[in-house]
């Protein structure tokens, strides 16, 4: 997988440093703060078809392989103004897609469990009874490397039904302080109904939170370790100038006695 590396940034506390805990995207739109307090990151880049993007404050990234056999999915993102029945309709009228191989990350995490959180939508494919209804997308879902869904069906999830919101909730474990979530096509489903080029993964909205109360490291801790380093260091080099000038002072004496 595509590497990327990140320094951690102080929180916006003024007086609070810690590694990141939680991160929430609204894949291929702008962002939104959701009825539950949660703020979704924009998600709005184009990745093309082989290209990654990292966030500013290097929190997350994204990275996309794979190359639509038709120029409808330039960016790689699709949208509808249709409202949706839910709380947080705008996390739903938007998503990112790939045509092979779509990649998030969470960058700097603190390492222990989490609870993610995948939402969905099938908005390109329409309901109904006419040949544009009959598409069916497929892919598989590896957080972590590992396979969560295999062949898996956005509108099935959502009881035959397309602009009808999905989430799946899964746990798992970050122990190198970061976090993949990889959909990935194996070829299953339809590649050209309505359009060419509508298959592939396709997601929502991503939201992780730590199921661990997460470490803060203040400022004042660090001065106080600062002060433990100096209090040790400072003496210690003293100490030694001084064993270095005394050396120095007697070694000019014995030589001035020696030339008398």
């Amino acid at each position: 997988p595509q590497q990327f590396q990140w320094q951690n940034s102080p929180d916006s506390l003024a007086n609070i440093y810690c590694a990141d805990s939680d991160f929430a995207i609204n894949c291929g739109g702008p962002r939104i703060r959701a009825s539950n307090e949660i703020v979704y990151d924009s998600d709005t880049e184009a990745t093309g078809p082989s290209n990654y993007f990292v966030t500013s404050n290097d929190e997350w990234a994204v990275s996309n392989v794979g190359l639509f056999a038709s120029p409808n999915n330039l960016s790689y993102t699709f949208n509808t103004p249709r409202q949706f029945i839910s709380l947080d309709s705008e996390l739903y009228q938007t998503t990112r897609l790939s045509s092979d191989s779509l990649r998030y990350y969470g960058l700097g995490l603190q390492n222990g469990n989490y609870n993610v959180v995948l939402q969905f939508s099938e908005i390109q494919f329409e309901n109904g009874r006419t040949w544009k209804s009959l598409g069916r997308r497929a892919f598989d879902i590896f957080i972590q490397g590992n396979r969560v869904e295999r062949n898996f069906d956005i509108r099935r999830e959502a009881g035959g039904e397309s602009y009808r919101p999905v989430r799946k909730n899964y746990t798992t474990h970050v122990t190198a302080n970061y976090l993949e979530i990889h959909l990935f096509w194996t070829g299953k489903g339809t590649c050209c109904i309505p359009r060419q080029g509508t298959y592939g993964p396709s997601i929502s909205a991503i939201s992780v939170t730590p199921l661990f109360q997460p470490r803060l490291i203040s400022s004042t801790t660090n001065s106080k370790t600062t002060a433990i380093v100096v209090g040790i260091f400072v003496p210690l080099v003293v100490i030694v100038l001084s064993l270095g000038a005394f050396w120095f002072i007697q070694r000019r004496k014995r030589l001035h006695a020696a030339e008398d």
